[in-house]
């Protein structure tokens, strides 16, 4: 039994409550599949299995809350500490080159980890809070970015309600930030026309 396939149980069995602590572990760097999650759970949702507002909003709950705790590791702890914590997964080179990413992209670059490259997001959690990025920026761009992950990966699971488990064996993580980001083009593009339209 995969972990997934263990995880699947038991957002079946106990509901919202695995579903915040999945989006919460995963949001810190452990390795839990939580983009799988809101699949699976936008799958319940179109089985009126699950309520979509409840799934919403447990899911951006625990993303954003997971990203607070590392802002304020790498805020309060400083990048000794942020290195000593992640020493096993590249430690301070990997802080160093995830610095440099963030200070050349900036709000961008947390709102992009957040939902498009999601291994980055907890290192730009921790560079953010080391290097005083503002806070309230930060807020609002980790905010938004979780935002878009959520809402894209429950409506794919809401598309897909009967294909979950297939679509999850053949496309990893990396495919689904492809798909996110195709979604994410199409949707600008929807909006920036219907803007033009609106200012003629």
């Amino acid at each position: 039994m995969t972990i997934n396939d263990q995880l699947l149980a038991a957002l079946t069995a106990y509901g919202l409550p695995v579903l915040f602590g999945v989006c919460l572990i995963s949001n810190l760097g452990i390795p839990l599949p939580g983009t799988f999650m809101l699949v699976a759970a936008g799958a319940f949702v179109q089985l009126g299995d699950m309520n979509l507002w409840g799934v919403m909003g447990v899911s951006i709950l625990g993303a954003t809350m997971a990203d607070q705790i590392g802002y304020g590791v790498g805020r309060w702890g400083g990048r000794r500490l942020a290195a000593r914590m992640t020493h096993w997964l590249g430690g301070e080179k990997r802080l160093v080159k995830v610095e440099a990413t963030a200070q050349k992209w900036g709000g961008l670059g947390i709102f992009f980890s957040r939902w498009l490259v999601v291994q980055l997001g907890p290192w730009i959690n921790l560079t953010s809070g080391f290097t005083t990025y503002s806070y309230p920026h930060f807020l609002m761009w980790d905010i938004a970015g979780e935002v878009v992950w959520v809402v894209i990966y429950v409506f794919i699971g809401e598309v897909f309600s009967g294909r979950v488990q297939e679509l999850m064996d053949m496309l990893g993580n990396l495919t689904w930030g492809v798909v996110g980001l195709v979604i994410a083009v199409v949707l600008g593009y929807v909006l920036f026309k219907n803007f033009r339209s609106v200012r003629k």
